[in-house]
């Protein structure tokens, strides 16, 4: 009788809300149109005019994909639930409210699971929509990498979108079961504050500063000297790996936020300069706190940088005269790659932004206090600007320092293979990644400016 009342409320708040629904909303949309359209391709190739063999093979690198296509789902199971924290800490002051008012706990959590639904299912179609209009273009992508004749068709494949509507089952039953539990762990008045205390770190790292540099020096030697010098063994053993390259770039970030400060003040006349003092100590907060969580997203940033320019070699760099039989036999697993990089891709940029939208909720009593001091609105701009642009350009930065090590690995599987024009493929892929770096900055910038301005000053 009350399911009506519930989802009528559920939709008026996604609604209301919308502004913080709107990165978590993107992600989701993007989530489901590259589950989508990765998964359709394969089925838009073979409604091309191809022989027998192709299609075949062709048919071969849809199971492919379809089996590889779970490990993307993960990747996104963990995007989405973070997504569902932000969320959750944005919106907690007004479930602190409704439990003031009487609503019970379990009737809390079943508006929230309503919210979450309301908003999967509206992105989940928005998504595959946008996948079926866009299916001409993912098609001639593919088309591009399979290397076939490409034709202006607009296909819709049930098979696909069963398939990504049952991930996205499975990912919004996850990470909602995890936002009601944390729901109905905290208290009324910890509700209350969520959104402005500050959160406080978990599993912070108590050794000193020369300890960490130490051993983040001694974590990335074996990563890297591993990749250059026993490539065997750091593909067999990827995972421990990678583990390692983010627990070492993790200490790294922390060592940074607390030497950057010491290195500003022996310059003092600069550090009296505008904002700089209050920017260096906001970031100096942000570092220590999210240094892990923007370690994972800077590794990968790196693993999506390899993994493209792997699968642009190992397809369009394998067309030259005698290396055409390679090139075909070696298109699923480049498509693949191109795939799984783009995913990471979007991942770690998603995750980035929302981290800086956590912790501009963090900031909101500091930029009241300048406002109340009388500090210009374009200066307090510019700081936001600056503390969001570092730590999207870090974990980029860093990022290409491991890409130095990981494409050199890249490169030796490409001469083996007898791939060409690496160079350009390289470029392409970096330029790619900065833009759409780029874009995911502009927005977080735009938001966090909302978020922590008052309606008078904008």
């Amino acid at each position: 009788m009350h399911l009506p009342m519930f989802l009528k409320l559920a939709v008026r708040n996604v609604v209301r809300s919308a502004h913080d629904y709107s990165v978590y909303f993107a992600t989701l949309a993007f989530a489901a149109c590259l589950l989508y359209s990765f998964t359709a391709s394969s089925d838009y190739l073979l409604s091309l005019d191809l022989t027998a063999e192709q299609r075949d093979m062709y048919q071969s690198a849809s199971m492919i994909t379809q089996a590889f296509s779970v490990f993307s789902a993960l990747v996104f199971a963990f995007l989405i639930t973070y997504a569902n924290r932000f969320i959750l800490r944005r919106r907690s002051r007004e479930f602190a409210i409704y439990g003031i008012m009487g609503m019970e706990p379990a009737t809390m959590a079943r508006v929230l699971v309503y919210e979450g639904c309301v908003a999967a299912v509206a992105a989940l179609a928005v998504g595959m929509l946008v996948g079926v209009i866009a299916s001409p273009l993912f098609g001639a992508v593919a088309a591009f990498i399979f290397d076939v004749p490409w034709q202006l068709l607009f296909v819709f494949s049930a098979n696909a979108a069963l398939w990504t509507a049952e991930c996205f089952i499975g990912i919004m039953v996850l990470a909602l079961a995890l936002s009601v539990r944390s729901l109905r762990k905290h208290s009324l008045l910890k509700l209350l504050e969520a959104d402005s205390a500050p959160e406080q770190p978990k599993g912070a790292a108590r050794l000193s500063v020369s300890l960490q540099t130490l051993l983040a020096a001694v974590l990335l030697a074996i990563v890297w000297g591993s990749c250059l010098f026993q490539p065997v063994q750091f593909v067999i053993w990827i995972l421990p790996m990678g583990i390692a390259a983010v627990m070492a770039t993790g200490m790294l970030f922390r060592v940074w936020a607390v030497r950057r400060p010491e290195r500003a003040h022996r310059h003092p006349d600069r550090l009296l300069v505008g904002l700089r003092i209050f920017k260096l100590r906001q970031l100096q907060a942000r570092m220590s706190l999210n240094a892990n969580a923007m370690a994972c997203t800077c590794v990968l940033i790196a693993a999506a940088i390899c993994m493209m320019v792997a699968g642009l070699a190992f397809s369009v760099g394998m067309r030259s005269g005698s290396e055409q039989l390679s090139s075909q036999a070696l298109a699923p697993i480049g498509y693949v790659g191109i795939f799984y990089g783009a995913t990471f891709l979007i991942a770690a940029a998603a995750v980035l932004a929302l981290q800086q939208l956590a912790s501009a909720a963090d900031d909101r009593q500091a930029y009241r206090m300048l406002e109340n001091l009388g500090c210009d609105v374009p200066m307090m701009r510019k700081s936001i600007r600056s503390q969001v642009g570092t730590c999207f350009a870090l974990p980029l930065a860093f990022a290409l320092v491991h890409d130095v090590f990981g494409l050199v690995l890249v490169a030796f599987l490409a001469y083996v293979v007898g791939s060409s024009q690496l160079p350009v493929i390289i470029a392409g892929v970096v330029g790619i990644t900065v833009a759409l770096l780029g874009v995911y900055y502009l927005i977080t910038c735009r938001e966090c400016s909302r978020v922590l301005l008052s309606k008078e000053s904008e």
